[in-house]
């Protein structure tokens, strides 16, 4: 037993013995296996080889790695061009398998009605004789829906589908089904106590669903709008003084019946703060804080508007900016006083990070052209990074009106000192069809239709063209606007028009007038902008009758003017629509000569102030305005270049009703010289907010004399006129509405007066 169990024990050690002495004799064997001697591609038609082993991780040569194969693999996938890829090693061949994916044929739309091939076009990535991917496919269906969505139908479906074709190509067919449009039913507010529904409605862009808003797009449902108005409520409520405002929630609902929206915002409006301590705390050298102090906008006492605190940082910047100090941090230090209601603000200004703009990225712009975005910038490649004028270029943004939405934020680059800016837009429609409608009583129906584009084949022009008809005037106008012209701060344009006017009732004679006008402008400072236009038209009197006044025949016919107008014009108001605060003023001058017939100087001067009374609703206000004309040579100075006073200008006095007259045929001639004012009380009237009808007193005065006509039976002077009255306005759904109830107490007796006053007017 022994000896047969050595006889075992030998016979294992031998097996052993052989199998270590061929493993060691293999070895080298297997190491060449490992070695890619051959790579082979399969299956590729129209891509190359070369092209196919360019995006492998590993090579010929190398020696076979999991781990290579499994990157080679993936790159192939993310080049778009394959819709399978396989790997298989043979001995010590290498062998790639590819399934290319198809060329679109022909891209086609089904079932769409609402929008247009065009339009649906314009959004998808993929175009024909471009390499079909189904990831492509499925973020090209989700753009189609995002726009039915942003027009108002969530219930549409896009279902693509790929037809074969020879030569592994496909049409490819975007199947539509539109849905029903979901529009917005109300629009509700909660927490709202200072302002009523009907007031947040107007400040948002998001509208309820109306007859009269079949036009428009604003009255569907779009969760960016919906954003955005979030953020139009946040600055509406801080350029008021609510500090402490913000939009808890913004739900959107559907109706029982899926057809419509039902939006609640709910927010919290706080106390409402002003101006407390204003000042500079200043870091920098060489540098004159009071010049500083000077440039602040805001001032103590004021209602508090974080607008005022925005403009004055970029006012700061830019100041100090010209003074040499490229890289310059300036943060406003807020410090709320809840007890008394005061926000004292601290500049602090010091030297900021030597950051530069390493490059400025822009995606999501499908229209509109790079270079519009970027000369909204005052930031450039190169340039120290400044944060107050990344914040400007955002807002300047938003405010052209072209993008839904605006994203910008700024990544470190690789380089330590600089940083890359990326904007991301997401474009609107552009293009308006307005209709308007009115009545007023003493220019009777008003209608009026305009077709515009904001931003004419993406190069942020501005292309109108309208038409008014009403019974005593009816235009025509075509206007063009280069809002940047010769890449500059500059805007041009030119205007084409023809207008009839009927003067019958206070002058006896039509006048027409044909003809174009060239214009620029531009900004001397963030409130202030210069103008100037030149026009050329022919003015006809015409439809004058043997009755009328010898100073209206004498005019009769054409007359060709070439003018110059200049104009400066300062806004410094809250806002420009119902304002509360801030003031305006404007200076302009007409001169007529170089070539025409006409030969004139005419002047026009008008300021007007805005501000609250013992920090309630009611707002006092101030205007005035005068003029003067004359002219170069003996002729007289063109009827349609005089002055006249009277229905809006003048209330309690009928157009034209005051001003130098012929007392035979009682038409007016119109003066030479006038002034005119206003001074006006607005205040609720006590009515449920929703109503939204205020009241007001006011007092309108002036007065339009001198004529250099060589007729008897003229009148003129220059003694004062007034009234005294109460109006009521209503911003009512179908447009605003305006009641003046006037008595004139001081006048003339040739004078024309009327005591009411009702102007309507809307549009859609």
């Amino acid at each position: 037993m022994r000896r047969k169990l050595n006889m075992r024990v030998v016979a294992r050690i031998l097996v052993v013995l052989l199998i270590g002495s061929l493993h060691t004799n293999m070895a080298p064997a297997n190491d060449e296996k490992n070695i890619i001697s051959e790579i082979r591609v399969l299956g590729n038609k129209r891509i190359e080889r070369a092209t196919v082993i360019s995006y492998l991780k590993i090579n010929k040569g190398d020696k076979y790695d999991s781990d290579k194969i499994d990157d080679s693999l993936k790159s192939l996938f993310n080049t778009g061009l394959f819709a399978d890829v396989n790997f298989k090693s043979q001995n010590d061949i290498l062998i790639i398998k590819v399934v290319e994916n198809p060329i679109i044929n022909s891209i086609s739309f089904e079932g769409n009605k609402r929008l247009t091939n065009e339009i649906l076009v314009s959004e998808i990535s993929l175009r024909p004789r471009v390499v079909y991917t189904r990831t492509k496919v499925k973020n090209d269906v989700k753009r189609l829906l995002n726009i039915y969505r942003r027009s108002g139908r969530f219930g549409a479906t896009v279902e693509p589908k790929a037809v074969k074709l020879s030569e592994n190509r496909v049409d490819l067919i975007y199947e539509v089904n539109e849905g029903p449009l979901n529009g917005i039913r109300s629009i509700n507010f909660i927490g709202n106590q200072k302002y009523s529904d009907r007031k947040l409605r107007d400040v948002i862009q998001t509208d309820e669903s109306t007859v009269w808003n079949f036009l428009s797009s604003d009255d569907s449902y779009d969760p960016d709008r919906i954003s955005f108005d979030k953020e139009l409520l946040r600055r509406f409520y801080l350029s008021e003084g609510y500090a402490d405002f913000r939009v808890v929630s913004a739900i959107a609902e559907l109706t029982e019946d899926q057809e419509d929206f039902i939006i609640t915002f709910t927010i919290v409006e706080g106390s409402k703060y002003k101006f407390g301590d204003v000042d500079v705390n200043l870091r920098l050298r060489n540098i004159n804080i009071d010049e500083l102090r000077s440039l602040i906008v805001s001032k103590k006492n004021k209602v508090y508007d974080a607008n005022q605190v925005e403009e004055t940082i970029q006012a700061l910047t830019v100041h100090i900016g010209a003074l040499g100090f490229a890289f310059v941090d300036i943060r406003p230090r807020v410090k709320r006083n809840r007890e008394e209601k005061i926000i004292n603000v601290t500049y602090d200004i010091s030297e900021g990070s030597r950051v530069y703009v390493e490059r400025i990225n822009i995606r999501g712009n499908l229209r509109t052209l790079d270079k519009v975005i970027r000369r909204e910038f005052t930031l450039s490649e190169g340039d120290a990074f400044n944060t107050a004028k990344l914040r400007k270029a955002r807002q300047d943004l938003q405010n052209l009106g072209f993008f839904s939405r605006v994203d910008i934020i700024n990544e470190p680059s690789i380089e330590s000192d600089y940083t890359i800016i990326d904007v991301d837009v997401e474009e609107k429609s552009t293009g308006e069809l307005s209709i308007g409608a009115g009545f007023s009583s003493t220019a009777g129906p008003l209608g009026d239709v305009s077709i515009r584009e904001r931003n004419l084949l993406g190069r942020g022009q501005d292309l109108k063209l309208s038409l008014s008809l009403g019974t005593e005037e009816q235009k025509i106008d075509l206007s063009f606007t280069e809002p940047y012209f010769l890449n500059r701060s500059l805007a041009a344009g030119f205007d084409l028009f023809a207008r009839t006017t009927d003067r019958t009732n206070e002058s006896s004679f039509q006048e027409d007038q044909q003809g174009f006008a060239l214009r620029t402008g531009y900004y001397l400072g963030p409130k202030l902008r210069h103008s100037i236009r030149y026009t050329l038209y022919n003015n006809d009197i015409a439809g004058v009758d043997t009755s009328a006044s010898k100073v209206v025949q004498s005019q009769a016919g054409s007359l060709v003017t070439s003018s110059i107008k200049n104009e400066l014009y300062f806004n410094m108001l809250n806002r420009n629509y119902n304002p509360t605060d801030g003031y305006f003023g404007s200076y302009n001058v007409e001169i007529a000569g170089i070539g025409g017939s006409s030969k004139f100087l005419r002047n026009k001067l008008k300021g007007g102030y805005y501000t609250s009374l013992f920090d309630t609703s009611i707002v006092a206000n101030i205007s005035a305005e005068a003029g003067h004309v004359f002219t170069f040579n003996d002729d007289t100075v063109p009827l349609m270049k005089r002055f006249n006073l009277g229905g809006v200008s003048l209330r309690g006095f009928d157009n034209a009703g005051v001003g130098p007259r012929d007392l035979v045929t009682g038409d007016a001639i119109g003066g030479h010289q006038f002034y005119s004012g206003t001074a006006e009380l607005t205040f609720p009237l006590g009515l449920p907010k929703e109503v939204d009808i205020k009241g007001s007193v006011f007092t309108d005065f002036g007065s339009a004399w001198g004529m250099d006509d060589p007729f008897s039976d003229l009148v003129d002077d220059a003694n004062p006129r007034a009234s005294f009255g109460i109006g009521f306005g209503w911003a009512s759904p179908i447009g605003p509405l305006r009641f003046d109830f006037a008595n004139a107490f001081m006048k003339e007796d040739y004078d024309k007066t009327r005591t009411f006053n009702f102007n309507f007017g809307t549009r859609f």
